[in-house]
């Protein structure tokens, strides 16, 4: 059965995946000839930097990947220094807490889209879990650095007028400017939903809880300020089901790939391939994306860190379950209901910034 019409990609989508994906494939192809597939994770989060600025043209779009970008990396630094000083799981949810808040004020002061502190939060999470010898920590830094800058280059060739639009310092008043009203509410959503979500994890003993406090953040990025409206309560459940059901999708993919058993250097090259579809259906149909974003991630943790796949498939099952619960627990709770009439009395053109449509 074929998607309906409204959720097939067009041309546009098409040549947007194809960017992203190039972002991960030359650097995946320099460390798969380097003999280092191992460490594509490294360069996987900073290839999403070619994500943002979707819809936009010129200095705009450049401005916010680079802006996504920084995020990218901090998120890795945070992740890389973790994983190098062994923290226990509890110091990885205090972190990963506060670093959520921290990019979702952010992330709303300059309306970055795809919205909220997901793939911050993700890449920060994901390589604190990672084996502390696996790179260097300049060298890991240094991959998804690099990475980033060659998305942003990417991103730019072909595309008319690259560099038109508002001056380039406007990217750095964004984020000093005081933030729309109801910002701090969102924040404060993120850090329960995350905390909560994280602790549930280490408590019930799944490894890597990080997964948990990255399911907890997806549901919340539909909603604005002030307390959900009907409208975006049915997108909050359509959001849960969604993640739900195309992350269980990937894990039986990513299960099926890893019994073929193809070796680190296939198993690389079908993530990085994966990376296409993941883009390409996005912004049309978040379940369909989630299905190939899933074994991707899967794929490239089982490169950098071998483990039992049954084990590492089961628990994150569990894991997304825990995190959409409690995200959509958080997001649908009365918090913010003093911000609602604040979030309603803001200027036109900052109304509903916080919204995250349907991206990822």
């Amino acid at each position: 059965m074929s998607l309906p019409e409204r959720y097939r990609p067009d041309l546009r989508d098409g040549g947007h995946a194809l960017r992203v994906a190039i972002a991960l494939l030359v650097p995946g192809l320099v460390l798969i000839a380097w003999g280092r597939p191992e460490l594509l994770i490294y360069a996987e989060f900073g290839a999403f930097a070619g994500m943002y600025g979707r819809g936009e043209q010129g200095r705009p779009r450049i401005v916010h990947q680079v802006q996504a970008g920084g995020l990218l990396i901090a998120g890795e630094a945070l992740g890389i220094t973790l994983a190098h000083h062994q923290a226990p799981p509890c110091l990885l949810v205090a972190v990963g807490v506060v670093f959520a808040t921290v990019c979702s004020v952010l992330s709303d002061a300059v309306r970055l889209r795809p919205a909220g502190p997901f793939f911050f939060l993700f890449a920060m999470g994901a390589t604190a879990t990672l084996p502390a010898g696996l790179a260097p920590p300049w060298q890991a830094l240094a991959i998804c650095a690099a990475t980033v800058v060659f998305a942003i280059v990417v991103g730019a060739i072909g595309r008319p007028d690259p560099f038109r639009g508002r001056p380039w310092w406007d990217g750095i008043a964004m984020v000093l400017r005081r933030p729309a009203p109801g910002v701090g509410i969102h924040a404060l959503r993120y850090a329960l939903a995350v905390g909560i979500a994280g602790t549930a994890g280490v408590l019930i003993g799944v490894d890597h809880a990080n997964w948990a406090m990255a399911a907890a953040a997806v549901p919340l990025a539909v909603i604005d300020a002030g307390r959900p409206s009907d409208a975006e309560t049915g997108l909050v459940l359509t959001r849960a089901t969604h993640r739900t059901l195309g992350t269980f999708v990937g894990l039986a993919v990513a299960a099926a790939l890893l019994a073929l058993d193809p070796g680190p250097t296939a198993l690389a090259l079908v993530a990085i391939a994966l990376l296409f579809p993941t883009e390409l259906y996005t912004a049309r149909h978040y379940a369909v994306a989630i299905g190939f974003f899933t074994p991707l991630i899967m794929l490239m943790t089982e490169l950098a860190d071998p483990t039992d796949p049954v084990r590492m498939l089961l628990y994150r099952g569990v894991d997304t379950v825990i995190g959409v619960v409690v995200g959509v627990a958080v997001a649908l709770a009365d918090i913010g209901h003093e911000g609602a009439e604040e979030a309603a009395a803001e200027p036109p053109q900052y109304r509903g910034q916080q919204a995250g449509g349907r991206c990822v």
